[in-house]
């Protein structure tokens, strides 16, 4: 009994896990820090960021946010999950959707709490960002692109946030910012082509489902054209290290993905195209350690 009550827990345990998506968590939590360090404040030592306080604050309050926007999704989704991703639904499904819930709002108040010994803007900030959350998974994910927009802008919020802190506003940043929101904004587009069976059943009126899967890659393959802009400049018009290699396969990795994403016509296909995006924005983050490899020990020393 001991033993089927332990893994019962665990699985309860990975089942939440799974729900606010732990392991993206992460992901944004490092990209802050090594944004931060490499991009926002590069000029400051990297004991002062790592250690400062208010960005500590700032990064717990996000990863709080965004863990409770996952549940609040996951929430709304629950249905359509079903169908798009059984086998990850049935994991979620181990955790009530009560408990769900109550978990929604203990980590909002969290959220707030924790922005409050930053400053009363942060608090400000932090609750137009969980209304924002809220917002788009209730009313504007079911509105074709729109939707799409607005998941990109509230996944880079924390990116924001950390920004105005430094208030650093060189062009560089702004290159990287729009690099990264039209990967994201591709990523989104791909994901509405692989979860149409789920879309349809549900009602959500994505941009495949209202204008058709030809007029979706076109508008991907557009963002993806458009992403390559910034890469350029990033390759070769910024300062941006041994990075650049980091961008110029990105860059021939986005030529294949537009070689793929025409011929792409089944929901493995997509979910390769998918997997490709992710892999270029993950890679990325750890990318920035190339701006210049020395940089942490010359500082630290």
């Amino acid at each position: 009994m001991f033993n089927r009550r332990n893994k019962l827990l665990l699985l309860k345990v990975l089942s939440l896990f799974s729900v606010v998506r732990g392991y993206n968590i992460l992901m944004i939590v490092l990209a802050q820090y090594l944004a931060s360090i490499y991009i926002l404040a590069p000029e400051l030592p990297v004991r002062q960021v790592v250690f400062d306080l208010n960005l500590f604050v700032l990064v717990i309050a996000s990863s709080l946010v965004i863990a409770a926007g996952y549940i609040i999704n996951n929430f709304y989704d629950a249905e359509k999950d079903l169908i798009n991703k059984p086998h990850k639904s049935m994991l979620d499904r181990l955790v009530s959707q009560r408990f769900k819930l109550s978990t929604y709002f203990v980590l909002n108040f969290m959220a707030v709490f924790a922005a409050s010994y930053a400053s009363f803007k942060a608090v400000l900030f932090f609750s137009a960002y969980i209304f924002g959350i809220w917002f788009y998974s209730h009313k504007l994910k079911k509105i074709p692109f729109l939707g799409n927009v607005v998941s990109v802008s509230l996944a880079i919020t924390p990116f924001f946030a950390v920004f105005v802190y430094y208030r650093n506003f060189d062009t560089v940043i702004f290159a990287h910012a729009l690099f990264l929101s039209l990967l994201m904004l591709a990523r989104e587009m791909v994901k509405d082509l692989e979860n149409m069976s789920g879309d349809m059943a549900q009602d959500y009126r994505t941009v495949p489902i209202i204008y058709g899967v030809p007029r979706a890659k076109t508008l991907i393959g557009i963002v993806i054209l458009g992403s390559l802009l910034p890469a350029f400049l990033l390759t070769y018009l910024f300062d941006v290290g041994r990075m650049g290699y980091y961008f110029f396969v990105s860059m021939a990795l986005l030529l294949l993905f537009l070689f793929l994403l025409r011929r792409a016509t089944s929901k493995l296909h997509f979910v390769w195209l998918h997997n490709i995006l992710k892999f270029i924005i993950v890679v990325g983050v750890f990318s920035i350690l190339l701006i210049d490899v020395d940089l942490v020990l010359n500082r630290i020393l």
